[in-house]
């Protein structure tokens, strides 16, 4: 069961094998919607980062921000790797949450 209040670190993409975006937010439902609907500026709207294709949810928000931290140094082929064991056609996964 996907329990939305929690907190998440998550990868956004533009397109299947697109651009990604590795985030985390305290309120997994709320961010997406504010991406997808373009109200937040920055290098997700630049590119046109709209479909969460990958997700983790915690406990607490510590927990969350190392696993960002970690990811966000990773090579994109590591990435890549977890989406397609997770998600392998790439879909956006926010209607499962929403």
């Amino acid at each position: 069961m996907i329990r939305k209040w929690l907190e998440a670190t998550s990868i956004l993409a533009s397109a299947p094998n697109g651009i990604l975006y590795v985030g985390v937010t305290s309120d997994l439902v709320r961010r997406v919607h504010e991406h997808r609907a373009g109200v937040v500026d920055g290098f997700i709207k630049k590119y046109g980062i709209k479909r969460l294709v990958y997700f983790e949810q915690y406990e607490d928000i510590q927990t969350a921000i190392q696993r960002e931290h970690n990811m966000k140094h990773w090579p994109r082929k590591w990435k890549v790797r977890l989406i397609l064991a997770e998600n392998p056609e790439w879909t956006d996964l926010y209607e499962t949450i929403a």
